[in-house]
């Protein structure tokens, strides 16, 4: 297994195979740090503390990662994706490996999905294609404490055989073929968190973060909906489970960008602080666009972007959770699978579901 990038998540990825029998060679894009996963079996900027399998090595050559792979998992910036495949291709032009993305982002210049990218840049079959997604806080894996993610696929021999490998003891894995449901819910789902940081840092309560968790998820699944998903798509792991996850955790880049917006910082101040990629920041604008085009209306992530551009006060996103008019509105979501809190518990005891009932082999998600 060759896993490219080896930050928070593609190292614990790598773990996460590792532990479950494979042997894993990891690319890092600095060479000392790529050393230290090769000698120390640590990765100590990213997930310090945690010591990583035997099984791990790792390089700074991509030639030597992708040697031999029968599955290869991207864990790089969305920004910076299609320029580090232009050196991937002539790599994997000769094989049918899968191709995994663990990547939740938007390309912001063209608007394209994760998957989108791989395909154009790989001139690959879609069908070899997979992503994950689900609620995956990277030191909470990396510390074995045991979650679960959904694989996708069009191709449902590609999900299963990567959710065969991508699974141990803390780590289980469900598959669906619903690929732009899942990656779009790993996407809108970081844009919440943003707004679930800013009032955070603002310092709001509960009752105002549970409100826009709830209108949020309604935000994602029209959206996600207008662009071909399925809306049970975003009932699951994918879409509310990662959306709990995300927001209620201060490990969540995401959350942290948006509670130092809501403390004051500007955009470039968040910016030069974080110290790993918020992803969330990066696809508002995106998103926003792809809405517009498809007449969707997203209020909370508009006045995200509204904070991020410096036109609103932080303060000021609270009177405007749910519209930004007068008028009574119904709770429903506009793809009509059902309002208020019967369709939110209903999501709520799914996800739960499939985290309690996971037996052996992948799940349909």
């Amino acid at each position: 297994m060759a896993v490219l990038g080896a930050g928070s998540w593609g190292t614990t990825f790598g773990k996460v195979l590792a532990d479950g029998g494979a042997h894993v060679v990891m690319w890092a894009r600095r060479a000392e740090l790529a050393h230290e996963i090769q000698e120390a079996k640590r990765n100590s900027e990213y997930l310090p503390g945690v010591n990583l399998p035997r099984s791990i090595s790792a390089t700074h050559h991509i030639s030597e990662a992708l040697d031999g792979a029968t599955q290869i998992y991207l864990a790089i910036s969305s920004q910076a994706l299609r320029q580090n495949l232009k050196a991937v291709r002539p790599l994997v032009a000769e094989t049918d490996a899968p191709i995994v993305s663990l990547m939740k982002g938007v390309e912001r210049r063209t608007g394209l999905r994760m998957s989108q990218v791989i395909e154009q840049e790989l001139h690959c079959a879609p069908e070899r294609i997979a992503v994950a997604s689900g609620p995956n806080l990277a030191l909470e894996i990396a510390r074995e404490q045991p979650t679960a993610a959904v694989i996708s696929s069009i191709s449902q021999q590609t999900a299963e055989a990567v959710a065969r490998r991508a699974r141990n003891s803390y780590f289980r894995t469900f598959v669906n073929t619903d690929v732009i449901g899942t990656e779009f819910g790993g996407v809108l789902k970081n844009l919440i968190a943003v707004a679930i940081g800013i009032v955070d840092g603002v310092g709001y309560g509960e009752n105002t973060k549970a409100s826009i968790i709830t209108r949020g998820l309604v935000e994602m699944t029209d959206f996600a909906v207008a662009q071909g998903a399925e809306p049970e798509t975003l009932q699951g792991l994918a879409g509310l489970g990662d959306l709990i996850a995300t927001c209620q955790s201060p490990l969540s880049r995401n959350n942290t960008a948006g509670r130092l917006l809501g403390q004051g910082y500007s955009f470039q101040d968040v910016v030069k602080q974080m110290d790993q990629t918020a992803e969330g920041l990066a696809s508002v604008a995106p998103v926003l666009q792809l809405a517009r085009a498809t007449h969707v209306h997203m209020p909370i992530v508009e006045q995200v972007k509204m904070v991020l551009d410096g036109t609103m006060n932080p303060r000021d996103i609270a009177p405007h959770l749910t519209t930004d008019d007068d008028q009574p509105t119904g709770e429903r979501t506009h793809n009509g699978q059902g309002s208020g809190s019967g369709a939110l518990w209903r999501s709520v005891q799914r996800t739960f579901d499939q985290l309690r009932n996971s037996r052996g082999r992948p799940a349909g998600d």
